[in-house]
């Protein structure tokens, strides 16, 4: 048995991949991986921006969109749409054999709606009517203008990944629009046991903001706290899903066969070298959560991860930590705001990466 797979029967942790370009989807990668444990795939735009400008994949299908006069922001998402598709295909036996609990494919709205409520509920459903999956998973980010989408996707049924959540506030509204929208659904007379919801809370990210402030701090008191942040932020993470999904609010959902919005762990390559590389993964291991994994980590951790039970353990120490932090002058919820900007910012960034380029290859194509 592979180390993903026992992550999965041993841990209850599913591993996903975070990558997904048409290369692997045409030479057998992606079903290997899959082969292998991987259990979804997520993507966002920058993922979209590296694998079409940087190969020559797309560039068949793009000339031929290109000739037949489509707009150049409807060829791209043509681009996307395609490789979402196939990778689903890919996914779905994983689908059907987890009684529809894994085996997803996560897609993100335009970036450029992310603080625009309705704009981004139009996008939201619209990927969910074109691309007809029961594992499509639409990521919708969780700004404050995206939490009430969130919201009303839930309540029309529909399965959704939040993506960029950062603090411990903004999980906490994430975790209320999901409640209060399966509340909507069964109003409406909907069953909820066929939504399903993750919410993706950044890891290695938070270390990099929160380290920066200690470092302009420089006592040390606040150098001492180093690298403790984002682990200790995903564990009271935890405690809070677990939290609130317990009860009799929850219960009388569950009854109705509603499943847990279970947290994903995203972000969790190492940014600063001086981490060790598998370390957004030995700290977070537990039943009923995903960590989506780039490629480089998961052949660290498959070579030298520690596979146990980890999410769960010195809660009480990482409370202490956020204390800590507080008397240090980190402001989490700030930091949290600051990541929030960037995160939208970089994936808008990246769409007019991706967009530039694709202008650039048309106008070489019309000239031929």
């Amino acid at each position: 048995m592979s180390t993903l797979e026992r992550l999965y029967t041993e841990y209850g942790q599913n591993p996903w991949l975070d990558n997904l370009t048409r290369g692997y989807l045409r030479n057998g990668t992606l079903k290997q991986l899959v082969a292998d444990g991987i259990r979804g795939v997520t993507a966002n735009p920058t993922i979209f921006a590296k694998a079409i400008v940087g190969s020559t994949d797309y560039d068949e299908q793009f000339a031929a969109l290109t000739a037949a006069g489509r707009p150049l922001q409807d060829a791209y998402w043509q681009l996307v749409v395609d490789d979402v598709t196939a990778a689903l295909a890919v996914l779905r036996p994983v689908f059907d054999t987890s009684g529809g609990t894994d085996g997803f494919v996560s897609v993100e709205v335009a970036p450029e709606l992310a603080r625009d409520t309705e704009a981004t509920l139009v996008a939201a459903r619209a990927l969910h009517e074109r691309i007809a999956a029961p594992n499509l998973f639409v990521k919708i980010p969780a700004t404050e203008q995206g939490v009430p989408a969130i919201r009303e996707m839930i309540a029309d049924g529909h399965s959704v990944n939040i993506t960029l959540i950062f603090s411990l506030t903004r999980y906490e509204q994430i975790i209320e629009a999901y409640l209060s929208g399966l509340e909507a659904l069964v109003e409406r007379g909907g069953d909820p046991s066929r939504v399903h919801s993750v919410a993706s809370f950044f890891v290695s990210r938070v270390d990099t903001e929160v380290d920066r402030r200690l470092e302009t701090a420089g006592t040390p008191p606040a150098l001492a706290l180093r690298g403790q942040a984002a682990i200790a932020q995903a564990k009271l993470a935890y405690r809070l899903f677990r939290e609130r999904f317990t009860g009799e609010r929850w219960q009388r959902l569950a009854t109705l066969g509603a499943h847990p919005q279970r947290p994903l762990w995203a972000s969790t390559s190492t940014k600063n070298p001086a981490y060790p590389d598998t370390r957004y993964v030995d700290h977070l291991i537990g039943p009923d959560t995903v960590n989506t994994l780039a490629e480089v980590t998961i052949a660290a951790f498959t070579d030298h991860g520690t596979l146990a039970r980890t999410i769960d353990t010195e809660v009480d120490e990482s409370a202490a930590v956020m204390r800590r932090l507080a008397a240090a002058g980190v402001d989490m919820d700030d930091v949290g705001a600051t990541l929030e900007d960037q995160g939208v910012a970089g994936f808008h960034a990246s769409s007019q990466r991706t967009l530039a380029a694709l202008r650039t290859k048309a106008e070489q194509l019309s000239h031929r």
